[in-house]
């Protein structure tokens, strides 16, 4: 996700950027909708029961790294938004979530926050990060091994979730530049790498991690851009990612790595498309700064 005080580059970057990742049409999404009421901020979704969650920044102003107090997590389904974790001043700047056994994940800064969603009310367990490691931004698992990115020292972590009770600290684990969004299908890590300075470079790319044993981040796709949220469709078949610049949907064919743009009737138009997912044939896209999420059938 983006920090509010980062500069968007130049139009004509921005068009380049556009032009070099369009190798064909526009890829067409039908059934668009968008939810707006109940959400302030929202940088991240996550499948969950009948619908997905919602993480919410509930500021006043667009500040990703806010210690206010304010976050809470929404569960969105059938077109209503309910409240799941409200904001009880635990939560400042939640991003991304991981569940597993009726545990909830939810990167918040510098730490990650673990709610046992089957104890509503129940103060979280917190894994706090070494300092300095201040943008923790999304999380994957492969088996008891929890793997956290932090956008802004380039650095992807290493947690134990064996013992769900007593979460091991984080470890660093690999570094790769500006980790945002991951997600792990068959063994190998898929990283969307977004600068935190703003200023895209032609490292600032979709990685691969091949062996997660003995891990090498390689450069798969290799248009730059601002990534940052990355899943893949329900058939497996393509790799979906967010782009802040421009910002937009892409589609990636997993067989030919054809990225082409999604295209969506939505007005206004994407501000910052941030860490999505889909579920139940549904893409679930939180657009921050608009403060809505975007959802599209595949």
């Amino acid at each position: 996700m983006k920090k509010s005080h980062f500069c968007l580059p130049a139009a004509a970057l921005s068009l380049a950027l556009l032009c070099s990742a369009c190798s064909g049409a526009p890829e067409k999404a039908r059934g668009t909708t968008v939810v707006s009421e109940g959400l302030r901020f929202c940088e991240s979704t996550l499948p969950y029961e009948a619908g997905v969650l919602v993480a919410n920044f509930g500021t006043g102003q667009l500040d990703p790294l806010n210690n206010e107090g304010k976050g809470y997590i929404a569960y969105l389904h059938d077109g209503v938004v309910e409240t799941l974790i409200p904001a009880d001043g635990t939560l400042s700047a939640p991003k991304g979530m991981y569940l597993r056994d009726g545990r909830l994940f939810v990167c918040d800064v510098n730490r990650v926050a673990v709610y046992d969603l089957r104890r509503p009310g129940e103060a979280p367990q917190v894994i706090a990060f070494p300092e300095g490691e201040l943008f923790v931004n999304d999380l994957a698992a492969d088996g008891n091994d929890l793997y956290a990115s932090v956008t802004n020292t380039g650095r992807i972590f290493r947690l134990d979730i064996s013992d769900l009770a007593a979460v091991g600290a984080p470890e660093p684990w690999l570094e790769v530049p500006g980790p945002n969004g991951l997600v792990i299908r068959d063994g190998a890590m898929y990283v969307a790498a977004y600068p935190a300075d703003g200023q895209t470079t032609p490292a600032h790319v979709i990685y691969r991690v091949a062996d997660l044993r003995q891990p090498v981040a390689e450069p798969w796709i290799k248009v730059p851009g601002q990534y940052d949220g990355i899943a893949f469709s329900s058939d497996g078949r393509t790799l979906y990612v967010t782009n802040w610049a421009p910002a937009g949907v892409s589609a990636i064919d997993l067989e030919t790595l054809e990225m082409q743009p999604v295209e969506l009737d939505v007005e206004p138009a994407f501000a910052g498309p941030a860490d999505m997912s889909v579920a139940g044939g549904r893409v679930y896209i939180p657009d921050l700064p608009n403060s809505r999420v975007v959802i599209f059938t595949e």
